[in-house]
């Protein structure tokens, strides 16, 4: 941007996520100008002193067609050159309805290309095309098909929907995930609210292992940098969002898996790769998201801009790999790692292990680690989620 040039204007969506807080002050620092957008008014990144305006629009997973006609008005109105979405949803109705934008920039991947990869059926099937290991996977649609799906499979098993969101009754809503542990816990969930008489489920062996994700930005079909981090504590424990990471190498093989995955769709944008690696080191392929991630803080304090280099592929500017980012970098999300502090006291075991976990938590005070939301220069997102938090709206 030239001096005399007016700053570019970025409309980040989902303004409540912590994907959106840490891309709000990436790209208001260095002085776009970030409207954060939610359907409340009181969000994390609105909260941030680095965005400039907030605005409200309607329940994408109750109205979709009021939503992306809000968001069509004021892109013209507040005169906004790009659109950053950070969950699934939003990600999918823009892509639904991009040609109706005009020249907002949107740097995300065609409808084609990320429906292939973040529906985890077709991602499976396409996994086994390109001989990537993925935990064994069948789709249930029916109670009939069910003795036959899961016929072989070994417990426990990973009950999920296909997609992150479903269609139900006429809204968007968010199936958990459940881990089954015999056939009829299995049929429990599946004849529980939100079973199989909704929509199908995915039933999946469950690989035991620690989380690893590989994170890349591509133009184009091209890739331009990856970043990798471990998990070390996810809420829930047994496995779910990273509530302490730590940035690691790219661990070649998950690179070579990550490219040779994300090039058969020729993505454009970025995306989270994740997998879950066994003791014994075997990777295994879990689940794609075609946006930015929660984490996302960590590969940015690590030297990894993600969202300044969405920036740029969408701009179709040059972008060259960072290849020498920090690794040993450390982000906390304080208020996540307290929910799996008690949860792991809420588990059966004896005082040590109690201890263990208490100590654990308490090494949130070493030096080396940074937090993810409650940052001196920017205290009030963290004030914000203190107040969601202890509130009873936690996330």
């Amino acid at each position: 941007m030239s001096a005399s040039a007016p700053a570019s204007r970025v409309l980040i969506l989902d303004a409540d996520q912590r994907s959106a807080l840490a891309a709000t002050r990436s790209l208001g620092r260095r002085g776009l100008v970030v409207v954060a957008a939610d359907e409340t008014t009181r969000t994390l990144a609105g909260a941030s002193r680095y965005c400039r305006e907030t605005m409200v629009y309607p329940s994408p997973s109750a109205d979709g067609v009021a939503f992306v006609e809000a968001l069509k008005r004021e892109s013209v109105r507040r005169r906004i050159d790009m659109v950053l979405p950070m969950s699934d949803l939003t990600t999918r109705l823009l892509l639904e309805h991009r040609e109706e934008f005009g020249d907002v920039r949107f740097p995300c991947p065609s409808l084609d290309a990320f429906d292939a990869v973040t529906n985890k059926w077709e991602l499976y099937a396409r996994a086994r095309e390109l001989d990537i290991p993925m935990p064994r996977t069948a789709l249930v649609r029916s109670r009939a098909e069910l003795a036959e799906a899961v016929a072989g499979m070994a417990f426990p098993l990973v009950v999920k929907p296909p997609r992150s969101r479903m269609m139900s009754g006429g809204h968007w809503v968010a199936p958990p995930v459940r881990y089954a542990g015999s056939v009829e816990e299995l049929d429990r969930i599946l004849d529980g609210e939100g079973g199989i008489k909704d929509h199908p489920f995915l039933v999946q062996e469950y690989v035991s292992g620690r989380g690893q994700g590989v994170f890349g930005v591509y133009a184009a079909g091209k890739v331009v940098t990856f970043f990798a981090h471990r998990r070390l504590r996810e809420k829930p424990p047994s496995g779910g969002v990273s509530v302490l990471s730590e940035s690691v190498p790219v661990d070649p093989r998950l690179r070579e898996i990550s490219q040779r995955l994300l090039d058969s769709v020729g993505w454009h944008g970025v995306a989270m790769v994740e997998f879950k690696m066994t003791p014994a080191g075997s990777p295994y392929l879990i689940e794609v998201n075609g946006r930015l991630w929660g984490s996302l803080q960590l590969a940015i304090d690590a030297g990894v801009d993600f969202p300044w280099l969405l920036y740029r592929v969408a701009l179709g500017e040059p972008v060259e790999a960072v290849e020498n980012y920090a690794i040993g970098a450390r982000n906390l999300w304080l208020l996540g790692d307290l929910d799996h502090l008690y949860l792991r006291l809420k588990e059966r075991g004896g005082l040590r292990e109690k201890w263990r976990a208490v100590r654990a938590f308490l090494r949130m005070f070493e030096s080396g680690t940074r937090h993810e939301v409650n940052r001196w220069d920017d205290v009030r997102p963290f004030l914000r989620e203190m107040a969601h938090y202890f509130g009873g709206a936690t996330r």
